[in-house]
């Protein structure tokens, strides 16, 4: 049967029977007649729709078996058709869920077969794709390793666009190391590596969602607020399911300036509707238990949506920190009234453990958000009046410092006078 008629049968049953779509799309790539120009056409279809049909079942091990086979096909087309074939192919397996390790091992099976065959471009893009994998199974210190190379490779080759994305990529391995200051550095090289190129809109809404973190942990969520929306609308034009993180995110920074309220504004619009799934319920949930002041119901979110606010470092260590203000305002609440109160009396109206409530106690005395001591052997809260700073010895320093110039003045005018 002709390899058009194969494909097109291939097509009408990948949905309802795709163990034979498949078949019939090896029949393709196994055809060993002369090899025309049509049949190497007819066989690229096939090998990208059989990867088509490997991600739609989540076969990961035949998708890597997919990837290895497809070198032989490489070698009868040009470098760069077989470029974007592996890329397509690697594009298609980072759909397929618990498959990172063994995309990992063929991404490096990859690139050798391309510094063997001397295809420089091709492993750079396999390499930066190699520098995400790394980051997305934690494994920062191979990604900087790696980035470090590359970043030699692409500054001699002036290739701006690649530059661009492993800066971006660089940004994000220090971040996760928290070395905060090379994360800044690291985001300003790609935006001006950016300023020099046409920047495709999903490269520079990736370039917003970075900076849009990194002002966040510099605590400045009115700005990270705007960056992450200029992603959102980017992503959202795009059709990039990307743009339901940039929303968590927004949402987060509204939580953050004390604006719970604004969240329900911004889901009831008409973009934010679009994206409506279980991380934006999360963040209605925690928005709801803010507002509400309850630490009971911050808890239940974090515990209902734990996948969804646990697993995400950024939201995770931003709510840990709202967690802790949130704490804080109960404790402050609850012991207002009193001068001396027991912590057990304390946790018990809070409703949290009596260590976790002397802890956190200890340390609001401290941080002197709290004036007073913990009696342990009384297991009480001893608080004293705060007192007030008498100001008379700062106010006699500044009489005389000021005393001291106008002597210094008079000095030196009399001093020219003479």
């Amino acid at each position: 049967m002709p390899a058009k008629e194969l494909l097109d049968q291939a097509a009408a049953l990948s949905e309802v029977q795709p163990d034979k779509a498949a078949e019939l799309y090896r029949q393709v790539l196994d055809d060993a007649s002369e090899k025309t120009e049509e049949q190497l056409k007819h066989k690229e279809t096939a090998i990208i729709k059989l990867g088509g049909v490997f991600k739609q079942q989540r076969d990961a091990v035949a998708m890597a078996e997919l990837i290895r086979s497809s070198r032989v096909l490489m070698g009868s087309i040009a470098k760069a058709k077989s470029a974007k074939i592996v890329r397509t192919l690697m594009d298609l397996f980072s759909d397929i869920p618990d498959s990172r390790e063994l995309q990992i091992n063929v991404c490096r099976e990859c690139i050798q077969w391309s510094v063997d065959e001397k295809r420089i471009y091709l492993k750079q893009a396999l390499e930066t794709r190699l520098v995400a994998l790394y980051l997305d199974n934690k494994q920062h210190s191979e990604a900087l390793a790696l980035i470090a190379e590359l970043l030699k490779e692409l500054k001699r080759l002036d290739d701006k666009m690649a530059l661009v994305e492993v800066q971006l990529l660089e940004s994000r391995a220090c971040h996760a190391l928290r070395n905060l200051a090379k994360a800044r550095a690291a985001l300003t090289s790609a935006r001006t590596s950016a300023n020099a190129i046409y920047c495709p809109p999903p490269l520079q809404a990736a370039i917003d969602m970075q900076s849009g973190i990194l002002h966040a942990e510099d605590k400045d969520y009115k700005t990270a607020y705007s960056y992450f929306y200029e992603t959102m609308e980017t992503y959202s034009s795009q059709e990039d399911r990307r743009a339901v993180l940039a929303l968590k995110y927004m949402l987060l920074c509204k939580i953050m300036l004390n604006a719970a309220e604004d969240v329900h504004i911004i889901l009831n619009g008409k973009l934010a509707q679009r994206h409506s799934g279980p991380d934006i319920e999360a963040m209605r949930a925690v928005a709801k238990a803010y507002q509400n002041r309850s630490l009971q119901e911050f808890e239940k979110a974090l515990a209902d949506y734990r996948m969804e606010l646990g697993q995400d470092p950024v939201t995770r260590m931003h709510l840990a920190a709202l967690y802790d203000t949130l704490l804080e305002q109960n404790l402050c609440r609850c012991i207002d009234p009193y001068s001396r109160v027991e912590i057990s009396h304390v946790a018990k109206m809070i409703r949290l453990p009596v260590p976790q409530v002397e802890a956190k106690l200890s340390q609001m005395i401290l941080d002197k958000i709290l004036y007073g001591i913990l009696d342990q052997g009384a297991g009480c809260l001893v608080l004293f009046e705060e007192k007030r700073a008498d100001k008379t010895y700062e106010a006699a320093l500044d009489t005389v410092k000021n005393m001291g110039n106008v002597v210094e003045s008079l000095y030196e005018k009399a001093a020219k006078l003479s």
